[in-house]
């Protein structure tokens, strides 16, 4: 297949493009900042047309990936570009492809988890899970007392989704990955971060430790985008949504205690919610990304009988550990 990847250039976008081009698949990336790599690389900004127009009308499927990463400080300027560097290019992409006069079958864009409430209490699937809360529906189903980051998060997200429907394409069927974080050994990713508290002794029960994480090892994120491909009318019943995540979400003082036994770690400073803030605004990002529940379930993947290769955290953080160190 011939894949095009907006904003591929990323930690998911570059481990994604790695599977599909060593699987043989003709694989293109856009970028607002080329760099050199085995598969081809052109640039755009999100925001207007280009020569990399060209490349919709000979792809069989396109996988949206742009957005400015959410580990930062919520500040106006950088909500505006969380906000528009996911909005703006899938509308583009949208008004592209309706455009185009051979369009991509697939047409998949990235979403987000945080899509889903606050959730302790039961896991949110794609047929019955909770929209999270937006200012506009407090009182709905959350309590009303939560910080206004995490209403801005959700907000994105719904948002994000909505540009993706906005324009029809009617030939370019869509899919909204909502992903939870992806795990894998690559530098700067979100393993390495959390690896790196472990091993300095920092990595103990963050706040309440009830609060769930919701994850995917990079291997089943890339298997799950083959089963996608190849048969993208498993989210049908769905409107086109799928969760990218692993089916066994675990509290975070448990993910925590895991990771650190991956690491041979006995000892893990606790961190009370006031320290996070603390160290949150030191650290130029939110508390949010750490504290709010993410109890997420891949009801669709494992309905139409996906197969984890790594459906549990114990499992998952050995080998991302193994990998890690054979990396440094």
């Amino acid at each position: 297949m011939r894949i095009l990847i907006p904003g591929g250039s990323g930690q998911v976008g570059t481990l994604l493009a790695r599977h599909l081009h060593t699987s043989g698949h003709d694989v293109t990336v856009l970028s607002r900042h080329p760099q050199p790599s085995p598969w081809p690389t052109l640039p755009w900004d999100g925001l207007t047309r280009g020569p990399w127009v060209t490349e919709i009308d000979r792809s069989d499927a396109v996988i949206h990936l742009s957005g400015r990463s959410v580990n930062c400080r919520y500040t106006p300027e950088n909500r505006r570009q969380i906000f528009d560097s996911r909005v703006k290019p899938t509308l583009l992409l949208g008004e592209v492809i309706a455009a185009s006069p051979t369009p991509p079958k697939i047409w998949m864009n990235a979403s987000t988890s945080t899509f889903y409430r606050n959730a302790v209490d039961e896991p949110q699937d794609e047929y019955t899970g909770e929209l999270g809360d937006l200012p506009s529906q407090r009182g709905t189903h959350e309590p009303v007392d939560l910080p206004e980051t995490w209403s801005f998060s959700v907000d994105v997200a719904h948002q994000w989704e909505q540009a993706l429907a906005a324009i029809p394409t009617p030939r370019t069927r869509k899919i909204r990955l909502r992903s939870s974080m992806v795990m894998s050994p690559d530098a700067g990713g979100v393993f390495s971060v959390f690896s790196k508290l472990a091993r300095l002794g920092l990595g103990g029960t963050q706040g309440s430790g009830r609060q769930f994480v919701s994850w995917m090892h990079d291997i089943d994120y890339c298997r799950a985008t083959d089963l996608l491909m190849e048969h993208p009318e498993i989210t049908d019943e769905t409107e086109g949504v799928v969760n990218m995540t692993a089916p066994e979400p675990l509290p975070n003082r448990d993910f925590l205690r895991i990771l650190r036994q991956a690491w041979g770690q006995s000892l893990g400073l606790p961190a009370t919610k006031w320290m996070l803030e603390i160290g949150a605004m030191a650290m130029r990002t939110e508390t949010e990304l750490i504290l709010k529940s993410r109890r997420v379930a891949p009801t669709v993947l494992l309905k139409h009988g996906f197969e984890f290769s790594f459906p549990t955290w114990p499992e998952a953080a050995a080998n991302l550990t193994a990998r890690l160190k054979r990396a440094v």
